[in-house]
């Protein structure tokens, strides 16, 4: 074979090779998720108005009395203010723990702020109100959690106990094939049907 036979095949096969892996094989796989739109699509939650209020995936900040109250985020869930943005959070576009020790200062004083803020609030402090999660970005807080807040809702709100608690029954997902995990609200789908009561 000569080199000129030889460089002709390699580029042969380096276009095709390219045209199956960057061309048909993302529009394939682009297709198949369409059968999933609500997954393909970032899973986005809607409002009773229909505009679309957030994913399913990524948790945001409540701070209203009258909504459930997300996990503590040590990115604030991105929502950093573009002006004032000194950590540089939305440049990054960051989300993690903040590698804290357990016994670091900066970490037990936060911890003991949340724990303040929640008690002022009427809420038993449970582990997922107090610490982040590994993400920072968790949509999920325990029954338990969500269940602690339910005076201060029904107070804001002029609601009765049980119907507040038929509906954290309703948005809590089970554990994963019934084995994996443990059972989590989404804070974001609990807050929406709240608001359609």
């Amino acid at each position: 074979m000569s080199i000129l036979r030889e460089t002709t095949t390699a580029i042969k096969v380096t276009i095709g090779l390219w045209v199956i892996t960057a061309v048909i094989y993302p529009l394939l796989i682009l297709g198949i998720g369409q059968l999933f739109p609500y997954q393909a699509n970032g899973s986005l939650l809607r409002n009773a108005q229909g505009q679309v209020v957030g994913s399913a995936l990524i948790g945001q900040p409540f701070a209203s009395d009258r909504y459930f109250w997300s996990r503590p985020s040590t990115t604030s869930y991105s929502t950093a203010d573009p002006a004032t943005d000194e950590a540089g959070i939305l440049k990054t576009g960051v989300s993690g723990a903040s590698n804290f020790a357990p016994s670091n200062p900066d970490l037990l004083e936060r911890v003991q702020e949340t724990i303040v803020t929640l008690k002022q609030a009427g809420i038993e402090p449970t582990a997922d109100l107090v610490y982040t999660s590994g993400s920072s970005l968790d949509p999920h807080i325990t029954p338990e959690a969500a269940r602690s807040q339910i005076p201060r809702i029904t107070t804001a709100r002029s609601l009765d106990p049980n119907q507040v608690e038929i509906l954290i029954t309703q948005n809590t997902d089970g554990r994963f094939l019934g084995i994996f995990g443990e059972p989590g609200v989404n804070v974001l789908r609990l807050n929406l049907a709240l608001d359609r009561i």
